[in-house]
């Protein structure tokens, strides 16, 4: 009889640990468990310690070093994040905002010029459908404003669905809010970073800070590439988003195509993407 009892758990328990779909397994992984954090902390009475003036003179010096590797530090991420005195002579610095890729010529983003092909303002909305099987899809809604010259705010909604027969349905709604620079502004190609939040929804609803990088590359008529890479921090585990595009740019239109790998919690996503903007 035990033996019999030993040889079904043997069987039940990899249906138990893998009776899970994958955005389950995800919400699972970055659910908290602050009782399973431990701080120690520990006192020693007695120690007490006394300065002399040499001591004193010491750690004056040292606070001065300090204060003054915090500027060479600001000064430098300064010239890295927002621009460099050699950069300040170039065209790119002055760079205006076009008010849709390829309006005139082979520009871009940006146009060195004021002219009929550039804004003030611009606003990007896109639409793509991603899917990693016929289980596991889902849609992202992208809100891209451009504005300052050098600006700009993205609204970025993800609603992930799947389907198991075996599992039953799930759901997982991730919303991020970024306010992006646009350090690198050439008629070809151009570069953001930009800081925020984002919140997940579902049977977990966690929101985290969240950085970004991006850049796209107009390399011909009519075509551009696109990548974009965002990282949000939970107490409990990170949020991975990074996508590689192919933009097809017609009139105020885009269609996009490409990849978007997903990482939420401990689970990989790896997703085909395909969709439509429009700029105006």
């Amino acid at each position: 009889m035990k033996r019999t009892l030993f040889i079904l758990l043997i069987f039940i328990s990899p249906l138990y640990s893998f009776g899970q779909g994958k955005l389950e397994k995800a919400e699972e992984s970055l659910k908290s468990s602050k009782n399973d954090k431990v701080y120690i902390s520990e006192s020693r009475p007695g120690n007490s310690y006394s300065f002399s003036d040499d001591d004193d003179d010491e750690n004056g010096l040292l606070e001065g070093i300090g204060a003054l590797f915090v500027e060479m530090v600001l000064y430098i991420t300064y010239f890295s994040l927002i621009e460099s005195p050699p950069e300040y002579e170039e065209k790119a610095s002055t760079a205006f905002i076009t008010k849709y890729p390829y309006l005139q010529n082979d520009k871009g983003n940006f146009a060195y010029d004021w002219g009929a092909d550039t804004a003030l303002f611009r606003t990007t909305i896109t639409n793509r459908f991603i899917a990693e099987n016929r289980e596991l899809y889902g849609n992202h809604l992208n809100v891209n404003t451009h504005f300052l010259r050098r600006t700009g705010v993205e609204l970025d909604y993800l609603q992930l669905w799947e389907e198991n027969t075996n599992f039953g349905n799930n759901s997982l709604a991730i919303f991020t809010v970024l306010a992006k620079y646009h350090r690198v502004r050439t008629e070809k190609f151009n570069l953001y970073w930009g800081i925020g939040a984002t919140h997940i929804s579902g049977d977990i609803r966690s929101t985290g800070f969240t950085y970004g990088l991006g850049a796209e590359f107009f390399f011909v008529k009519p075509l551009s590439i696109v990548t974009n890479f965002n990282q949000t921090l939970f107490d409990t585990g990170t949020f991975d988003k990074f996508n590689v595009l192919l933009n097809y740019h017609t009139k105020r239109y885009k269609f996009s195509g490409g990849y978007e790998h997903l990482h939420i919690g401990e689970v990989n996503f790896s997703t085909f993407s395909a969709g439509i903007g429009i700029s105006f």
